[in-house]
């Protein structure tokens, strides 16, 4: 079951997250799953984050995460490992093999460290390790989604881009 959190699901947006520079336009704000079985800590993450200014939808384990993946578009997800049904590493497999390039924060109070060794590909953007404050949550947020939005910005900023309707070969 996914529980949304978001003011007004019409505002939801599709496709990848946009850059750097669009985001200080009038794009919406970064678009986040908060994936954790424990429903305090679910609500927690969710209000931390809405009233720093992000669009929120949340799920219980991985399952309803997937599920949600599936329906919508998001900018990072934020899960505990250690779920019934699927686990933030089978979550993880899931992204990975969908070739889904999703940035992943893993917050829980046991990192599958041997998966990681075993799989580096499954290695999440960050990890934080309960217990942590809620600066720390929001600081790694901001770092991840900064990385991302690094990543998906235009390599050649700075340097002078030819017209639109030019041909460079």
């Amino acid at each position: 079951m996914m529980v949304s959190a978001m003011k007004d699901n019409s505002s939801s947006h599709a496709g990848a997250p946009a850059s750097t520079e669009a985001r200080r336009g009038t794009d919406p704000p970064h678009r986040i799953l908060v994936v954790d079985d424990d429903i305090s800590i679910r609500q927690l993450h969710t209000s931390l984050l809405l009233r720093s200014g992000y669009e929120v939808d949340a799920a219980e384990n991985g399952a309803a995460a997937w599920d949600a993946l599936g329906a919508g578009s998001y900018d990072l997800v934020i899960t505990d490992n250690d779920m019934p049904k699927v686990s933030g590493v089978g979550l993880l497999k899931q992204l990975r093999a969908a070739r889904m390039a999703l940035p992943v924060i893993m917050a829980t109070a046991s990192l599958p460290q041997d998966e990681f060794t075993r799989y580096p590909w499954l290695q999440p953007a960050a990890t934080l390790l309960k217990p942590y404050t809620l600066e720390e949550m929001l600081r790694t947020v901001q770092e991840v989604l900064r990385a991302a939005d690094e990543q998906l910005a235009p390599r050649t900023a700075g340097q002078s881009q030819p017209p639109a309707n030019s041909w460079v070969l």
